[in-house]
């Protein structure tokens, strides 16, 4: 592969590709995937489509057209787009920085991405404010590569792409989730009741509530849903019997929800989750008065994104990271511990 690039901030840049022949495939689209690896899929076919792409000087706008050993490919890619939203200056805890990832823990009460009734103040419009000009393009647009989601009142660790060829990588290794690589993630979840045994595998498929659509629900013709978990600890309330324990789990798939809706299924749902554990509220009365109050302070579910593990997208290494629980969770498993 051969490529230049001479270009200013506000002009395309130009890169050239030389067809090998060793691609796999004649499709002008997936040699440019095998040969430009910084740029994803999808933005190489809309660049084709949009007449950027050349052989020799005639413009070739078919992304299934058949190329030859030999052929010069040249494609002139657009300055990014300005990033929608808005960035904004939100402190950050980061946790680690290079040109290709960013990895935050992220806390409690920030929405991860702009939707209906969160349109500012949200993860995305701080790493836009902080990333700025090394945000590449994803897509066309400068914006950070979002892979995965924490909910709103979730903590913990996530990994954002900053680039296109991090994007790719990071969405190929979640969707994977560590089947066939070193991907993994972890939570620690404080949960109403025990167990009957120390671990344990929910293999129940998920999908939207029938009647709530704001909840979901294990559903048979649902999508495939794996949690394993473990239980760490137990905590007894005031009658000397298990009233919560603390489970490590850890996603084999990522479903929106996954960790909250199978806990409940299990007849096991978070503490403080007002969505999925409403009817355990009673529960409350065999707590002692310090976990009483904490759990009342906490005012959200008691889960945190602990552990995160993934392959480096260009290096390779293999990168680990753990998080502390939070204080508030720190103060919750205190009292827990106490009966009186």
């Amino acid at each position: 592969m051969q490529s230049s690039s001479n270009s200013s901030e506000n002009e395309n840049s130009r890169h050239e590709v030389t067809v090998e022949g060793d691609e796999g495939s004649r499709r002008l689209d997936r040699v440019l995937a095998v040969r430009s690896p910084d740029l994803s899929r999808s933005r190489l076919k809309a660049l084709i489509l949009a007449g950027q792409v050349s052989i020799g000087s005639a413009p070739v706008r078919d992304p299934a057209y058949h190329v030859n050993a030999g052929d010069t490919i040249t494609i002139d890619v657009p300055p990014a787009a300005p990033a929608e939203p808005e960035g904004e200056d939100i402190p950050l805890d980061i946790v680690f920085e290079d040109d290709d990832i960013i990895v935050i823990n992220k806390p409690k009460n920030l929405v991860v991405h702009p939707a209906a009734g969160h349109e500012t103040g949200t993860l995305v419009n701080a790493l836009i404010a902080h990333c700025g000009a090394s945000l590449s393009g994803i897509g066309g647009v400068r914006r950070p590569g979002i892979v995965h989601r924490l909910d709103k009142d979730t903590t913990g660790l996530m990994v954002v792409a900053k680039n296109d060829r991090a994007h790719q990588s990071l969405s190929a290794q979640f969707a994977d989730h560590g089947r066939t690589g070193e991907m993994r993630r972890g939570y620690m979840a404080f949960a109403w009741g025990a167990p009957s045994r120390k671990t344990g595998t929910i293999d129940q498929p998920i999908d939207r509530h029938p009647y709530s659509r704001e909840k979901m629900a294990v559903r048979q013709g649902g999508r495939d849903a794996v949690t394993h978990w473990e239980m760490i600890e137990a905590f007894n309330g005031r009658d000397t019997k298990p009233v919560a324990s603390l489970l490590a789990c850890q996603l084999e798939t990522g479903r929106t929800h996954q960790i909250r809706v199978h806990l409940a299924h299990l007849g096991h749902p978070l503490l403080g989750d007002e969505v999925y554990g409403s009817g355990f509220k009673t529960k409350a009365r065999q707590l002692g008065p310090q976990s009483q109050a904490a759990l009342t302070a906490l005012g959200r579910q008691a889960l945190h994104a602990y552990l995160l593990v993934i392959e480096h997208p260009v290096s390779g290494e293999i990168l680990h990271w753990e998080s502390a629980l939070p204080e508030d969770l720190v103060l919750l498993e205190a009292a827990l511990r106490r009966i009186d």
